[in-house]
């Protein structure tokens, strides 16, 4: 027979398990500071410029950082293992020269054009990681000299021409098409219903073998917030053009690299090479394998990014690569949370990076800003991230139970509350 929980001590439970999910989400959400950044942002930047929140400036925004969103989740990687890759900007413009080569001066289709410059990429960050690990050289030389490298290779591949013209209507069609108004609404319900369903089934799977559970309400909530936020996007877009097939793209490169590095057994050895090096090797992790095949997702991205913006501008030429891209796709993720210490970061942070730099970026110029304005704002901008950092760390290393929280148990469930 069960026994009867009293009304004083269920609803302390219940207090104990609020107050240890309030804790836990406080401190494992890095992406909250950042969207209450964009949200303040937004604020000023509509009252300074009534354009600014329009439906047709918030679609150029989306497409304006798909290029960078990209590079970005390779460089997320790359910042997990507490390392950095300063060869991704130019490295994107040298795979777009790849490709337009390949399309319009050897005349291989678009489709073949574009994966040869992914794997290109990916071929080159192999090669610096091979070049890192063998000769056990900081990622920050190789990267560098990387960086140089490639903006030569990109000229040499240009010619004394300086630009390829893209033509190919594949290329217009990745960054000029939109979805129809009743697509991108049925995108947005498969999209909510595929979360919850997902949400669900891990609740089961949780349960199932005695893991600790959220309540239904908390999912709910949840599931809501998710619907409405959605919601909202579509409804923006559909108010101009539609949904950006770039972005999909974007959104769906971000949400694989989610999965592999949350879900995947290679994703929890690049945290925990990124955590602890050594430990990790100690541990049976072959950890110089790990940092080749980050190198190598990250030149796939700066590939998949290049092949973007070229087919935005319907263009390589000098510049491809180039000016801010690389501060950009490094800071966007750092001032959205992932450390540049490693370990700790998510690939989400590339996104919501990416759109708080754009946002700030598209302001600017909607204001008339000077390039050196531009420059010494988003530079401040990424150094009171990195401070931030710091100061977080420093914070977790002084207070242990910082870092252990999330991995504490909150208090049972009773079968009162359950039922």
């Amino acid at each position: 027979m069960t026994t009867a929980t009293a009304p004083h001590d269920l609803r302390q439970t219940r207090v104990s398990r609020a107050l240890w999910t309030l804790r836990t989400f406080a401190r494992s959400q890095d992406q909250i500071p950042v969207l209450i950044s964009l949200a303040l942002v937004w604020i000023v930047f509509a009252v300074a410029n009534n354009r600014f929140l329009t439906p047709g400036n918030l679609t150029n925004l989306a497409l304006q950082i798909v290029s960078v969103g990209a590079i970005s989740v390779g460089v997320v990687f790359v910042l997990l293992l507490g390392e950095i890759d300063l060869s991704a900007g130019a490295l994107s413009g040298f795979a777009a020269a790849i490709m337009a080569v390949l399309n319009v001066n050897h005349g291989f289709s678009a489709p073949v054009a574009i994966l040869a410059a992914v794997l290109g990429g990916a071929v080159v960050g192999t090669v610096q990681g091979l070049i890192i690990t063998r000769f056990a050289l900081p990622a920050f030389v190789v990267t560098l000299a990387g960086l140089l490298t490639w903006q030569g290779a990109l000229l040499y591949l240009l010619g004394d021409s300086g630009t390829i013209n893209l033509t190919d209507t594949t290329y217009l069609t990745l960054s000029s098409s939109f979805l129809p108004s009743w697509a991108g609404w049925l995108l947005a319900v498969v999209v909510v219903t595929t979360y919850g369903l997902t949400a669900a089934a891990r609740r089961r799977s949780r349960g199932a073998v005695g893991l600790t559970i959220e309540t239904t309400h908390a999912m709910g909530v949840r599931l809501v917030l998710v619907a409405v936020v959605i919601a909202v996007i579509v409804a923006v877009l559909n108010a101009d053009r539609g949904v950006p097939v770039a972005v999909l793209v974007l959104v769906a490169l971000v949400a694989i690299g989610d999965l592999v590095v949350r879900r995947s057994t290679f994703g929890r050895r690049v945290i925990a090479v990124g955590s602890n090096t050594e430990a990790a090797r100690r541990a049976g992790i072959n950890t110089n394998r790990v940092r080749i095949a980050v190198f190598s997702i990250s030149g796939a991205m700066a590939g998949a990014g290049g092949v973007l913006a070229a087919s935005r501008l319907l263009a390589v030429n000098q510049g491809s690569g180039g000016s801010d891209l690389l501060l950009m796709a490094i800071a966007g993720p750092v001032i959205a949370g992932t450390s540049l210490f490693g370990a700790r970061g998510n690939v989400w942070s590339a996104l919501s990076g990416a759109v708080l730099l754009g946002s700030i970026s598209n302001g600017m110029d909607l204001l008339s800003l000077t390039s050196s304005v531009k420059y010494m704002i988003t530079g401040l901008v990424l150094a009171a991230a990195v401070v931030f950092d710091s100061i977080s760390r420093k914070r977790a290393a002084a207070n242990p139970k910082l870092l252990a929280t999330a991995h504490h148990r909150p208090p049972t469930r009773t079968n009162q509350e359950a039922s």
